[in-house]
Order: structure tokens, then sequence, then C-alpha cells
């Protein structure tokens, strides 16, 4: 699959990227770090992703401001999105689902538990039939 990480923290990149080569199977990770960059590698000639994991607390633009952007596009609105994230606020949570993403995952501070829930998350959407925008 390929995988648009929007991201601003380097150790928690770094934790994706650790997790991810441990997988059976091989991803393309593409890096930003904060909705501006992302929009800017979406709105490239490049490949649109298949999947985009999504941190909410970024510099610039938030999480919540880049998917209420990417989800008023014809084309992008359909990119799969799973907000990965430490915020427990439910009001984040509601209207998260409300602008339409695939999914909320709260990032565990134990890495094991993290390599458990990202494994599992990669897992589901290698299986789903992906719509290639």
């Amino acid at each position: 699959m390929k995988v648009l990480f929007i991201e601003d923290d380097k150790i928690e990149t770094m934790k994706l990227l650790r997790t991810v080569s441990k997988l059976d199977t091989k991803h393309t990770i593409t890096e930003a770090k904060n909705g501006e960059e992302a929009l800017n590698i979406l709105k490239s000639d490049a490949d649109l992703p298949d999947i985009i994991l999504l941190d909410l607390n970024m510099p610039k633009m938030s999480g919540i401001e880049f998917l209420q952007i990417l989800k008023a596009d014809s084309v992008m609105k359909y990119l799969p999105t799973i907000v990965l994230t430490t915020s427990e606020n439910r009001a984040d949570l509601l209207e998260c689902y409300k602008i339409g993403i695939a999914g909320y995952v709260l990032k565990p501070l134990k890495y094991e538990d993290y390599e458990a829930k990202i494994k599992k998350v990669f897992e589901y959407w290698e299986v789903n039939e992906l719509v290639k925008a």
C-alpha cells in the first residue's frame, strides 16, 4: 500500500517507520510534517496514497483543518483517512467522524502496544477494497 503519514513529531515518525519495517508486506510511506505539506503532496502529480495516517495536533494546520479541506475535494474525499493521535478529547473524535474519517486510533504510551495497534491497522486496510482515485 501507498501510505501518506502526516506527523510533525520525529520520534513518532521513527516509531511508525520502525513498526512498518517489521511487517511481512512492504508499504511505501510518504511523510508530511503538517497539513499544508500533505496537501501539496496530494495535489502534485504523484500517485495518490491508498490510505492516510493523520495526527491531529500539528503546527500550521491542525489535523481537523486538513480533514475539512481533504473531504471537500471531489477526488481526495474518497481517500481513507485514519486519525492516529494522543487526543482522547471526545469533541475531536466526534468532529473527525462527522467530517468523514475511516478510523480513530489512540497512540499508546508503550512501544509494544503501539506496534500491535499499527500492525492491526495495516492488516485491516490490506484486505479492504481500496478506491483508486
